[in-house]
């Protein structure tokens, strides 16, 4: 399986995530602490602190990580907040608390990202913008570790499936194989003419 092309700064609506291979991109209560202890191609975090010119969060997972930039603070620009309730958010520097429509958000957004890309870092205001047809790309990080349970990346049960179209140069209705292995197994008794060991 090829990587995909570099990320441009073309002033897109990414919605941009590190995934479990079972489709979380939180653990429960938005926790972030098992996204450690994986590796991705050189330079590709480079690209996104390049290319991002302004983050869109939710509330839910700003009250988790509070201060905490992204990229491990290697990335300084605007973060706007989407919350009901603005007046009770912990004030941060660079961070904006908007209390708007999703599509209001992106288009202040958009507009503080100068041409660059605004990156989309909750699922909630992922999933309302996809069904607006307000994102322009899903970048997916896939780590290979199986959560069980948390935050999926698209949570809407009773909706209607979305097809997308892969980008690059294959065939854009192409599935992705991926091929693991545990990196721990349990040891399965054996029968002996003794019986189990």
């Amino acid at each position: 399986m090829s990587d995909t092309e570099p990320q441009t700064a073309d002033g897109k609506v990414l919605w941009h995530f590190l995934m479990s291979l079972d489709g979380f991109v939180a653990g429960p209560n938005h926790s972030m602490d098992w996204m450690t202890g994986f590796s991705v191609r050189p330079g590709l975090q480079s690209e996104y602190i390049e290319t991002t010119g302004a983050v869109l969060g939710g509330r839910d997972g700003w009250d988790v990580i509070n201060d905490s930039r992204p990229y491990g603070g290697a990335w300084h620009g605007p973060i706007f907040v989407l919350t009901h309730h603005p007046e009770d958010a912990k004030p941060a520097d660079g961070v904006t608390f908007l209390n708007c429509d999703p599509a209001e958000a992106v288009r202040i957004g958009l507009e503080a990202a100068g041409g660059k890309n605004l990156e989309v870092f909750s699922p909630t205001i992922g999933r309302q913008l996809l069904e607006r047809g307000l994102i322009d790309e899903i970048d997916l990080h896939i780590a290979p570790i199986l959560l069980g349970e948390g935050i999926r990346l698209h949570d809407h049960p009773g909706g209607k499936p979305i097809r997308l179209h892969r980008l690059g140069e294959h065939d854009p209705t192409s599935a992705v194989n991926v091929r693991y292995r545990p990196t721990t197994t349990a040891k399965i008794p054996t029968e002996t003419p003794q019986g189990r060991h």
